[in-house]
C-alpha cells in the first residue's frame, strides 16, 4: 500500500484534477490512499469567510468560493454527482458562521475543513466517472485527537484502532481511498485541524497506520531543492537524504515537506518520496534512514522580513533563569514563534517573523519591566553543510547583524547594505 498527498496546487483547476488521474494511472494494481488538500488557495478564501464582519461580506466571499468549485466541477462534468457535495458544505458552512463568535477556534476548525471535503469529494467523484476503483473516506473518522481544534495533537492508539476497523474493509471493495489532509476529529466528535501545511502530516499518519511501502507528495518543484528557486539561482535537486537531514531543513523553515511529518515514518521506516507532479515519471527525492548523501550538497534556508528585539531587565540585572522564565512566559502569552534567540549578562536577543506579530502587542508586553529595542527589515540565512565559499556568497553586500555556527549549520541576521 502506498499513500499518495496531493497539495493545493497539484488539484488547483479542472486539468489539475485530469493531471492527478493521469498519475494515478501509473500505479495501476496497486492499493493507494490519497490525502487531498483544499483545491488553489481555497483555505486563504476560507480564512477570510471566518474574519467576514457582517453578513454580507460572507456572502460575497461564499460566492467566490462555490463559484470557483463549481468551475471546476462543470469543466469535469460533474454537476450531477456533486450537487448534494455542494449543498451539504453551503448547509455546514451557514451553520458553523452563525454560531457565537466567541468560539473562534471551533468555528475555524468547522469552516476551514470544508475546502478538504470538496476537493476530496471532487476527485473521488471524477475518478469514478474515468472508471478507477476509488471510495471516499471521511478523515475524521479515523484521525482521532486532543481536544484542542487547531493544531491538535493525535491520539494514536484510537488512531489506529479506527484504521484497521476502516480502511481494511474499504480495500476489499477499491483499490483507492480518496481523503482528507489537514483534519481530524476530538472524542467530544469537534472537528479539528493539525495546523497549515498538516496534510503532509496526514499523509503520515495514514502511512505509520497502514505500514505503507512509502509516501508520495506530489509538488510543482522536481523534488526537494538545495534552495528556494524564488530566492535562489542554480539550485540542486537533493536526490536522497535522510530522515534527520529533512527534519533539520524542515526545522529550519524549508518549506518543502512539512516538520510533523517525518517522525512517524522514521519509526517505521517507511520512506518519503517527493515528486513533481508535472513529471511524475522522473525520480524526485527519497528520504530515508542513510545518511550516506547527507553531507555532499549545502543547503540554503531565507526568512525575508525578519524583526529583531534586544530586551534588558530596567534594573541592569544579570541574565539569569529566572529572568529568562519570565521572558519565554510573556512570549509564549502571545503566541510568539521565535526564530533566532541569543542571550548575553545583560540582554536577550530574539528574531521573529515580522508579519506573525503584532508589534505594539509584544512592546507592551516587556515595557513594565524591560527596556526593549527593535530592528527591522532582516533576513534570516541558515546554510546546512556550509563552508566559506558559501557563506561568502550570501553576506556579499549585507551587514552581519547576529550569527550563530555549528559544524554542520551557521544561520546569520542580515541587513541589506542599500536600506
Amino acid at each position: 500500500m502506498k499513500v499518495f498527498k496531493f497539495g493545493g496546487a497539484s488539484v488547483k483547476d479542472a486539468n489539475a484534477v485530469k493531471n492527478v488521474c493521469n498519475i494515478l494511472s501509473l500505479y495501476k494494481n496497486e492499493k493507494i490512499i490519497v490525502v487531498v488538500s483544499a483545491m488553489g488557495k481555497t483555505t486563504n478564501l476560507l480564512e477570510k469567510i471566518i474574519k467576514s464582519k457582517n453578513n454580507l461580506e460572507f456572502q460575497e466571499l461564499k460566492k467566490q468560493l462555490f463559484s470557483f468549485h463549481q468551475k471546476i466541477i462543470h469543466d469535469l462534468n460533474l454537476q450531477k454527482e456533486t450537487s448534494p457535495i455542494i449543498e451539504e458544505a453551503t448547509k455546514n458552512m451557514k451553520r458553523s458562521f452563525k454560531k457565537d463568535r466567541k468560539n473562534k477556534q471551533e468555528i475555524y476548525s468547522e469552516i476551514v475543513s470544508i475546502g478538504e471535503y470538496l476537493s476530496s469529494n471532487i476527485l473521488s467523484c471524477y475518478l469514478k466517472k474515468q472508471k478507477f476503483k476509488a471510495s471516499w473516506c471521511d478523515a475524521k473518522s479515523i484521525i482521532t485527537t486532543t481536544e484542542k481544534k487547531i493544531d491538535s495533537s493525535i491520539v494514536w492508539p484510537l488512531t489506529q484502532q479506527k484504521f484497521n476497523d476502516i480502511a481494511p474493509p474499504l480495500f476489499k471493495k477499491n483499490s483507492i481511498l480518496v481523503t482528507q489532509g489537514f483534519i481530524g476529529t476530538n472524542k467530544l466528535e469537534e472537528t479539528t485541524t493539525l495546523g497549515r501545511e498538516g496534510s503532509d502530516f496526514s499523509a503520515a499518519i495514514f502511512a505509520y497506520c497502514g505500514n505503507a511501502d512509502g509516501v508520495y507528495i506530489w509538488k510543482d518543484v522536481p523534488g526537494m531543492l538545495n534552495a528556494d528557486p524564488k530566492f535562489f539561482e542554480n539550485t540542486i535537486k537533493l536526490e536522497q537524504i535522510s530522515y534527520r537531514e529533512a527534519l533539520e531543513l524542515s526545522y529550519y523553515g524549508a518549506s518543502v515537506i512539512h516538520p510533523k511529518t517525518i517522525k512517524p515514518l522514521h519509526n517505521k521506516g517507511i520512506p518519503l518520496y517527493v515528486k513533481s507532479f508535472l513529471e511524475p515519471k522522473s525520480t524526485g527525492t527519497i528520504i530515508n534512514s542513510s545518511k550516506e548523501k547527507d553531507r555532499l550538497v549545502p543547503s540554503f534556508i531565507f526568512k525575508h522580513d525578519q524583526i529583531l528585539f534586544s530586551i534588558k531587565p530596567k534594573d541592569f540585572s544579570f541574565l539569569i533563569e529566572e529572568n529568562l522564565s519570565d521572558i519565554f512566559a510573556r512570549l509564549s502569552k502571545i503566541n510568539a514563534k521565535i526564530n533566532v534567540m541569543q542571550n548575553s549578562a545583560l540582554s536577550f536577543s530574539i528574531l521573529l517573523d515580522r508579519s506573525k506579530i503584532n508589534l505594539n502587542e509584544i512592546l507592551s508586553a516587556f515595557k513594565k519591566d524591560y527596556v526593549i529595542r527593535y530592528n527591522e527589515g532582516l533576513e534570516l540565512v541558515t546554510i546546512r553543510n556550509h563552508d566559506q565559499k558559501t557563506i561568502d556568497f550570501v553576506t556579499k553586500g549585507k551587514r552581519n547583524i547576529l550569527e550563530q555556527k555549528t559544524r554542520n549549520t551557521i544561520r546569520i541576521v542580515l541587513k541589506d547594505l542599500k536600506q
